[in-house]
């Protein structure tokens, strides 16, 4: 599997975002992640290539079937489909 890039902050559990580098709405969520001072792990499935890719994109389905992004997964168990910004504010602690 491919490496997530994780960046600092609170725990707020196991955050994994499938996002895409040229995706405003993946900008906007890992902007409002820190912000809040929540740490998370990101990956922007558009820069992988071949079977990396593939597997990344596998693992993301798993949790979101449609494929799309911002996929947020949460200790591998809850997912967040796109900027949603109410749940955000529940994963923050708002």
């Amino acid at each position: 599997m491919a490496d997530f890039t994780k960046v600092p902050g609170r725990d707020k559990g196991d955050i994994k975002v499938f996002a895409l580098s040229t995706c405003g709405w993946c900008r906007k969520t890992k902007a409002f992640l820190s912000d809040n001072d929540i740490g998370y792990s990101y990956i922007d499935v558009d820069l992988l290539t071949g079977e990396e890719m593939e597997r990344v994109r596998e693992e993301q389905l798993k949790y979101n079937p449609a494929g799309s992004f911002p996929t947020i997964v949460v200790d591998s168990d809850y997912c967040i489909v796109g900027y949603d910004e109410e749940k955000l504010k529940d994963l923050a602690g708002e």
